[in-house]
């Protein structure tokens, strides 16, 4: 798994992308198709990285660079053939994909320029697009999340099911940063709107990108001050504190179903679960 506290595995060369030496690293390159739901070019259930075949297209995202190797992705409306889904993603590609499916997404959606309305052309190897027009540069957006693990004074865990998600599955309290509010006061209000409880102490962990479709997901621990908890009805539906003993009975008979292994919720499930 992506351990996203170490430095990374990719080298983003950014003097490549400056000196449009993008084209330099085009031989030999590994590609992923991505379309713009963030499905992936797979095959046998893994993310298909294709020796590149043919020309460097203007579309096409250069990630980086690891052991020697060129990573691009290949930004297409519709994938031929097998794909995988970003959560279904090996977690030990997820720092290779996270990107590949952010970027290849937003230059999908063509965003245009916000000054005078002109279009927008991939630019810098995908980093950046820039505008046909008034030759402005606009750059992909990432929306800061906050998702907290919540221990009562026993150390269980709150676990809680939105609307949309099917009976049995079941996550961590998280939701969008709002403007002009920190990391951790967005961590307070969220848990007050969602499961009506007040936390006593917040502590920030680690983060991860989430490209679905563009978040930076912030992750906490955090102590509930009671376990009197009244669900907002809209976005939660059902939330309760759980046991390690509970939690690992429910999983294994089946009626529980944790987040998937690429997930920053599946890791502080997991910190919790073995701490």
């Amino acid at each position: 798994m992506t351990d996203w506290t170490m430095p990374s595995q990719l080298n983003r060369v950014p003097h490549l992308r400056e000196n449009g030496g993008v084209d330099a690293a085009w031989p030999g390159a590994r590609v992923v198709e991505v379309d713009e739901w963030g499905n992936i070019a797979a095959a046998d259930g893994r993310a298909l990285w294709a020796t590149q075949d043919g020309d460097l297209r203007r579309s096409d995202v250069f990630i980086g660079q690891s052991g020697g190797v060129s990573y691009f992705a290949r930004p297409v409306r519709e994938i031929e053939g097998e794909s995988v889904g970003w959560r279904d993603v090996d977690p030990a590609e997820a720092e290779f994909l996270a990107p590949a499916v952010m970027l290849s997404r937003w230059h999908l959606s063509a965003p245009p320029c916000e000054r005078c309305g002109e279009a927008t052309m991939p630019d810098l190897g995908g980093a950046r697009r820039s505008c046909v027009g008034c030759g402005r540069w606009v750059f992909p957006r990432t929306d800061p999340c906050v998702i907290v693990a919540i221990t009562d004074d026993d150390d269980r865990l709150l676990l809680a099911r939105q609307a949309s998600w099917p009976e049995r599955r079941f996550s961590i309290i998280a939701g969008f940063i709002e403007a002009g509010e920190s990391a951790e006061q967005a961590c307070h209000r969220e848990v007050a709107e969602e499961v009506g409880l007040t936390l006593t102490t917040v502590r920030y962990v680690s983060s991860q990108p989430w490209p679905m479709p563009r978040s930076l997901m912030l992750g906490f621990e955090a102590r509930a001050g009671s376990t009197s908890i009244a669900v907002d009805g809209v976005e939660i539906v059902e939330a309760s504190f759980r046991s390690r003993g509970e939690v690992r009975g429910a999983v294994e008979d089946g009626s529980l179903l944790l987040p998937p292994g690429a997930s920053i919720a599946h890791a502080l499930i997991n910190r919790w679960l073995h701490g």
